[in-house]
């Protein structure tokens, strides 16, 4: 009697469990005119989001579910915290990839790398669509502060710097995470006197960050922040990130850069 107690017992409790989805984000189309093409955005809306209320917006390079977004969703999920309090609740866009060797590298004159890579070069029209497009949609779709910022490891932290270096107002703070600055025999560092010549008096943070990833990519980040930490209006941090490597540096570097601008 007992063991048909027990059956009907468990039979009950399993007729009465539900298993529903965890919904992390949106997921949004937005046609690109600059791009000719569509491009997939992950969207995160923190906790309690209210339509009448503005929230500042992150946007996230390489922003696909199986790259950086969930992981970055759960560190600003964490800095929001009432016991943490490191960042404000904030929007973030994921910007999914089509071809990142395409959308985060302007033209090079290496033949290797030309040949290597054949559709490198079209950062121009990312950026384009970026400014043009992408900021005017979330900022159409959804209540937003002034706040903008923009995070980018490797070949997005090239892109990342040619943005700061080329349209610096387009975001207010800008993580960059080894940045592939090699690129085209490191012909952007080059550009320091049009990055210091360019008139902005926009407030701007700035964060760079590198790990153990060979002299080539730790001196050109710190000859980054050497060049950015001329420009007055700059809040410039750097950290080297001596147990971290190319493949692991991302997540603590992150939260490096939300402690920084916390300060």
């Amino acid at each position: 009697m007992k063991k048909i107690f027990l059956l009907l017992f468990f039979i009950t409790q399993n007729s009465f469990a539900q298993d529903k989805d965890f919904v992390l984000g949106k997921i949004t189309t937005l046609h690109s005119t600059e791009l000719n093409e569509d491009r997939i955005l992950n969207i995160y809306l923190p906790e309690g989001y209210m339509s009448n209320e503005s929230y500042p917006v992150i946007y996230l390079l390489d922003g696909s579910a199986n790259e950086d977004f969930i992981h970055i969703v759960g560190l600003v999920q964490f800095a929001n915290f009432e016991w943490v309090k490191l960042l404000p609740k904030s929007i973030i866009v994921g910007i999914e990839n089509v071809d990142r060797k395409r959308d985060f590298t302007y033209p090079t004159t290496v033949e290797k790398d030309k040949k290597d890579y054949p559709t490198t070069g079209g950062s121009a029209k990312f950026i384009a669509f970026i400014e043009k497009e992408l900021q005017p949609f979330i900022e159409n779709k959804y209540k937003t502060t002034s706040s903008k910022t923009i995070i980018g490891q490797s070949l997005g932290g090239l892109l990342a710097t040619e943005i700061l270096y080329k349209k610096p107002t387009l975001f207010s703070q800008f993580i960059i995470i080894s940045p592939s600055l090699w690129w085209n025999k490191e012909s952007l560092l080059k550009e320091k006197a049009r990055f210091l010549d360019n008139d902005f008096n926009q407030k701007t943070n700035v964060f760079i960050g590198v790990g153990k990833e060979g002299s080539v990519m730790e001196n050109d980040a710190k000859e980054l922040f050497k060049i950015v930490s001329e420009r007055k209006l700059m809040h410039t941090d750097f950290k080297f990130f001596e147990n971290k490597n190319h493949a692991t540096i991302l997540h603590s570097a992150v939260y490096s850069a939300f402690e920084s601008f916390n300060d």
